[in-house]
């Protein structure tokens, strides 16, 4: 069986994830996630990720809500286009 057509494994949000697109790029380390829960929050790009990943309008990314301030969130992790497309077929995401 080829592993090309195959479905990967790919990194799933744990209770306090959700699913985000990056709709804006505010400048800095900050962007507007519109999160699969309907919100739109203010997305933190911590520094671990700062440089070493590139964040793109459009992204599909896993954000964490901030416990004490639900309207922002941290990025914790960035999908590539083709983990973006599986998530899609899958229903994940719109």
């Amino acid at each position: 069986m080829s592993e090309e057509s195959g479905r990967r494994n790919l990194r799933m949000p744990n209770d306090d994830e959700v699913f985000a697109v990056v709709s804006q790029h505010n400048g800095g380390n900050h962007v507007e996630l519109k999160c699969a829960d309907g919100k739109t929050r203010m997305g933190r790009i911590p520094g671990r990720m700062k440089y070493r990943v590139w964040i793109n309008e459009g992204d599909v990314v896993l954000a964490e809500p901030w416990d004490w301030q639900d309207e922002k969130a941290n990025v914790e992790w960035r999908y590539d286009d083709q983990a973006a497309e599986q998530l899609r077929e899958e229903g994940h995401i719109d």
